[in-house]
């Protein structure tokens, strides 16, 4: 979780210009562009920013929704907790996953950008001389 809230802080923080993102497609270390993918890295970027809200206000409000007392005694009497270690260790396994993929997808995103600008900055360099 803290490798996911990190990377997209450092993203947050060094992509200065998202709009440098529009018209540039992911690509995989030393391979060509995925073929049929639509989404430019400035749709990732919004993507990515806007999914950021969403997890941290999720985790606050599974805080915030623990049964009290009589609701976990009610869900114990009606055997509700017959599988709740595998759907939890099910559910943590998703989301550890799709955590993980949110962290590679916003790592790639940033070292992209930071491409782009040295990229930019090559240019200019080589233009002024």
């Amino acid at each position: 979780m803290e490798q996911y809230f990190s990377a997209t802080q450092k993203m947050e923080q060094e992509v200065m210009f998202p709009s440098l993102l529009r018209g540039v497609f992911p690509q995989e270390e030393g391979a060509a562009p995925a073929a049929g993918s639509h989404t430019d890295l400035y749709e990732r970027y919004q993507l990515l920013k806007s999914i950021k809200p969403m997890v941290e206000k999720g985790l606050a409000s599974v805080n915030d929704q623990s049964p009290t007392g009589t609701d976990a005694e009610k869900a114990l009497d009606e055997g509700a907790d017959s599988n709740l270690e595998e759907r939890l260790s099910h559910h943590v396994n998703g989301l550890q996953q799709v955590l993980t993929d949110l962290t590679k997808n916003t790592k790639a995103l940033t070292r992209r950008y930071s491409q782009i600008l040295e990229e930019i900055n090559l240019s200019e360099d080589q233009s002024s001389s």
